[in-house]
């Protein structure tokens, strides 16, 4: 079953915090430094596409319109002179907290997703976004901990409820069947049926859901893990895995 596990404010929170931990990662590491989980970039490079989706999202989650904006995706933006990629992603953090917090979650706003075209889609992106991309820059530190279980549940749904249905899959693929993912620090179970090209998140917390789902793989471990997984970050193998692994290929995302 999806559930999210949070509100604006809860989000906002989980942003004060994964904030300062990705801007404390990337003053500790010279710029060019790799990035491991992210092939061919470096430090200086991470810090400025944030950057971009901040300054991207700012101008599209508080305009009160539910029409695409003209620029449909965020762009990494050029180094601004005299000014490291480090500071320019801190002033772009630092406006869109501003714009969060004033935020009405139920205003209108556009967003790419299968889901209601409301501000509040926003927090909630922005809070995952940066706590993976967080963890991506203390792998370049090798010191990369875990995102907080709460947390990373609500990022697994939001993964299965909605980058999988918005098409947003790594690759495309024929896979039938039911996927079960298990966490184990959260208390909390997801199925998805894969269709081919399309999926279904299976709500299997309703007491007229009486079905056997017959999940073909069964993947547990702790949610920050699934998470990872599910964003390309750890190999599946890394889990737990019983059945068809192969079918595993039809949830990541990226």
């Amino acid at each position: 079953m999806s559930r999210m596990h949070g509100t604006k404010d809860f989000w906002i929170g989980a942003l004060r915090a994964e904030g300062p931990a990705f801007a404390a990662a990337v003053a500790e590491a010279p710029p060019e430094t790799p990035v491991l989980s992210c092939p061919g970039w470096t430090v200086a490079d991470l810090a400025l596409h944030l950057a971009g989706i901040y300054q991207w999202v700012g101008s599209v989650a508080g305009t009160g319109a539910s029409t695409a904006p003209e620029q449909p995706r965020a762009q990494r933006p050029e180094p601004t002179p005299g000014r490291t990629a480090a500071q320019q992603w801190q002033r772009a953090y630092d406006e869109l907290m501003a714009l969060f917090e004033g935020l009405d979650p139920e205003a209108s706003a556009w967003n790419w997703a299968p889901q209601p075209k409301k501000a509040g889609f926003w927090p909630r992106r922005m809070a995952h976004e940066t706590a993976v991309h967080r963890w991506d820059a203390q792998l370049a530190i090798a010191a990369g901990e875990p995102i907080e279980a709460k947390l990373a549940a609500d990022g697994v749904s939001e993964v299965l409820d909605t980058w999988l249905p918005a098409g947003r899959r790594k690759a495309g693929g024929p896979w039938r069947g039911v996927v079960r993912l298990s966490a184990t620090d959260a208390a909390q179970d997801w199925y998805l049926r894969l269709r081919g090209e399309g999926v279904a998140l299976l709500d299997t917390g309703t007491i007229l859901d009486h079905d056997d789902h017959h999940a073909r793989v069964h993947v547990s471990g702790t949610a920050s893990d699934l998470l990872l997984a599910l964003w390309g970050r750890v190999s599946f193998e890394t889990l737990t895995v019983s059945g068809d692994a192969t079918l595993l290929d039809g949830v990541r995302t990226g």
